[in-house]
């Protein structure tokens, strides 16, 4: 399914050469054609695929300064173009960029598009990138290309879900960004937001209501597998498809597989904080079907049907025993075992110990 754009619009940030942060600002939008809405597909298909988003919505005046809230209202109610309001953005983008000491650079895409059903305001800083490429009269030429696969600085609001929900958290998502970077700082500071809905947490406590429903159940070791698997494939499935999870179509899944007794959905509801939608987190999900661990130069991850046949744990001795070890570890390890029983070998010139 393709977005349907309705704005785009884009500004510059660069520093002059007295070393101040300086926007030049587009005073026209650009016009919507099927180049654009490719390149904010291809925006919209590598946000959706981030797992590290986090979730945020507009603080209160008292707490944070409302300039950009104000001006999305206004442009939202028709009594601002598109035009005026990204314009004010980005003037709040550079005025905490300044305050922030950070060196970003970059073009400044402010874009309204829809999606399934709803729409949204995309922002993001991008970074112009440049390439060496031969012309037709095989000579050297220089551009400069965006590489949309990398984006790192950016916002999504859903303008729907705020329209409709002005007291939910999570109608701004955002990248939480590369290690080290504080993007909250400034980020989420321009727009006026902070940070609410956990989706990382959710998904925490999902795991644990699918192990304890399990146990609750009392089913055997088939069985309670057999419902992890199923609830694995239907969040992979989410994930793929970039919609939330949803936890009556969860529940209905896990209800048919091993044909069940209690509902899912009931139990949930009983004694678990969750949303009834939120979205799927990768790196919590694979934990219902594998055991994953790091520590210690050491990196360990298996399949949780495989415990207690091909590897096996000894709580004494806090031993790892695998039998049927992957072909291409065992090649690795066969070859240095090789090569370090090649090393211990005494050269020809030396006399064999005695």
């Amino acid at each position: 399914m393709n977005i349907s754009a309705s704005n785009i619009i884009l500004h510059s940030l660069n520093y002059n050469s007295e070393g101040v942060l300086q926007c030049k600002m587009r005073e026209g939008e650009l016009p919507i054609s099927p180049s654009i809405e490719d390149f904010l597909m291809q925006l919209h298909r590598t946000y959706q695929s981030k797992t590290n988003k986090a979730f945020a919505y507009f603080a209160d005046e008292a707490e944070k300064p409302q300039v950009f809230q104000h001006a999305l209202r206004e442009e939202m109610a028709n009594d601002l173009d598109f035009v005026g309001f990204s314009q004010q953005a980005a003037g709040c983008l550079v005025t905490e960029l300044q305050k922030h000491d950070f060196a970003e650079e970059g073009v400044l895409l402010v874009s309204k598009y829809s999606w399934t059903a709803s729409d949204y305001l995309l922002i993001a800083l991008l970074q112009n990138n440049e390439s060496i490429s031969v012309n037709d009269n095989l000579e050297l030429q220089v551009s400069q290309h965006i590489e949309t696969s990398k984006i790192q600085l950016v916002a999504r609001i859903d303008l729907t879900l705020l329209a409709r929900e002005p007291e939910s958290n999570r109608y701004i998502s955002f990248i939480k960004g590369r290690v080290g970077r504080a993007v909250a700082d400034f980020f989420l500071d321009f727009m006026g937001a902070q940070e609410g809905f956990d989706a990382k947490v959710q998904n925490q406590v999902l795991m644990k209501a699918v192990e304890e429903f399990c146990d609750e159940q009392a089913l055997p070791v088939a069985k309670k597998q057999e419902v992890r698997e199923v609830a694995f494939e239907y969040c992979k499935e989410q994930l793929k498809q970039g919609d939330d999870i949803d936890l009556s179509s969860l529940s209905e899944q896990i209800q048919e597989a091993p044909k069940l007794e209690g509902s899912f959905y009931d139990f949930v509801s009983e004694d678990y904080e969750l949303e009834n939608t939120f979205p799927a987190d990768r790196s919590v999900v694979r934990k219902l079907t594998k055991y994953v661990g790091q520590g210690g130069g050491v990196s360990i991850s298996f399949d949780q049907k495989h415990l207690g046949e091909r590897v096996r744990y000894d709580a004494d001795s806090d031993t790892l025993t695998i039998q049927g070890i992957p072909p291409n570890l065992r090649e690795q390890l066969k070859r240095d075992a090789l090569s370090q029983a090649d090393d211990e070998q005494p050269s020809d010139d030396q006399s064999p110990p005695f």
